[in-house]
């Protein structure tokens, strides 16, 4: 028996500040990334080498939506009520559920609002999410067993 795998990414949710996140754009909708590297590596005169570790788990979550979801308002909304009251403070959570992926932050916040754009066709809203401390697993797809011939 082979081992076959398949990616649904219907099968991948993900919520902002209690916000389910929904009406994505085609491609990348969601990217996740530390914005330090874990370790970095000192090489003296002589070929020595140590490794310094960063404490620094901070990252950014990138939500690609289309110009038509209205997730865009919600957002909207965290985004002013944070400038305005510095009340935008949230969790963000990115799971896929058909798989060993999970990303969570429970201190993050709009880092930039999306650039607005129009043209022939429907355009996108991207979202940064800035967090202090993000965990990331980045696992893989359950297989799933299939008869090889």
């Amino acid at each position: 028996m082979a081992q076959s795998t398949t990616y649904d990414p219907a099968l991948v949710v993900a919520s902002f500040a209690g916000i389910p996140i929904s009406g994505y754009a085609d491609g990348t909708f969601v990217a996740v990334e530390r914005n330090n590297e874990s370790y970095t590596l000192m090489v003296g005169a002589g070929g020595e080498a140590a490794r310094s570790r960063s404490r620094n788990s901070s990252g950014k979550v990138t939500f690609t939506l289309m110009a038509t979801s209205p997730v865009n308002d919600y957002l909207s909304a965290v985004w002013h009520a944070d400038e305005l009251l510095g009340t935008g403070v949230g969790s963000v959570i990115v799971k896929d559920m058909s798989g060993g992926t999970l990303c969570i932050a429970n201190n993050a916040w709009v880092q930039k609002g999306p650039k607005v754009e129009y043209g022939k066709e429907i355009s996108t809203r991207e979202w940064t999410i800035e967090a202090e401390s993000i965990y990331i697993n980045a696992g893989g797809t359950v297989g799933i067993s299939v008869d090889s011939y």
